[in-house]
């Protein structure tokens, strides 16, 4: 039903590291069971991935997580993840995502630390992330919202994006990913997780990438194929 979360024996002897690991798991569970029910509500039977979102939780933390069974980490920044990367490169199979905005002078770097770009939004920073010569997943990043804090491409450049995208031969548009104004309640995102929807069968694309930890029963039901989760798993970010 979704990928994230692998089976893995609970620890016997409970110290501080291990207190740790049986929290996570804890969440981790919970989790998995509100995307397998918001699935089910939704009579869906497609896959699911739980993408983590570690930005600001340090090298230890992701690897507690990679323990618990998370194969896909979510992180926001170039700098911030380069930082980290060089103590998780023996954590086989996992897949690392940048999810947030990427300027193009920093193409040829990211597409170097990164598995999968979600955030594409002009033809220019394609280009750059298809020089650097190594095979990218990357989705594009659409504005829906009118806050000028929000990035992302334009509804009505997206013909043109994925032309530029399909004439790339080291990137796969695997989809679309968008995110809404932020709100306690989730019901106010479901406007914007429909219009992707919608943008998405217009152009034949199958990947959405929405929804968070507060809004993603609202995303899977909206047909969300990857939700990005970091506080129901992590708990709250330490503020710089």
């Amino acid at each position: 039903m979704f990928s994230g979360l692998l089976s893995s024996p609970a620890a016997d002897n409970i110290g501080p590291y291990d207190s740790n690991r049986r929290v996570l798991r804890e969440r981790l569970e919970r989790v998995e069971e509100r995307i397998a029910k918001a699935a089910a509500s939704a009579g869906r039977r497609d896959e699911i991935l739980l993408l983590a979102v570690t930005k600001k939780f340090g090298p230890e933390t992701m690897r507690e997580a990679y323990e618990a069974g998370l194969r896909d980490f979510g992180e926001n920044y170039v700098q911030e993840w380069e930082t980290k990367a060089p103590q998780l490169r023996d954590l086989a199979g996992a897949r690392f995502h940048l999810i947030g905005h990427l300027q193009s002078n920093k193409a040829r770097r990211a597409a170097e630390l990164f598995d999968a770009i979600e955030t594409v939004d002009a033809p220019k920073l394609a280009e750059r992330l298809d020089q650097a010569g190594k095979m990218l997943d990357v989705m594009i990043e659409v504005k829906l919202s009118e806050e000028d804090a929000k990035s992302g491409a334009e509804a009505s450049e997206l013909p043109a994006l994925i032309e530029s995208i399909r004439q790339c031969p080291n990137l796969r548009l695997t989809g679309l990913m968008t995110m809404p104004p932020w709100t306690e309640d989730a019901e106010p995102s479901r406007p914007y997780f429909a219009r992707l929807r919608k943008l998405a069968e217009q152009h034949g694309l199958k990947g959405l990438s929405m929804g968070m930890s507060h809004d993603l029963e609202v995303a899977i039901a909206e047909g969300a194929t990857v939700v990005r989760v970091g506080t129901a798993l992590f708990g709250p970010r330490r503020k710089a």
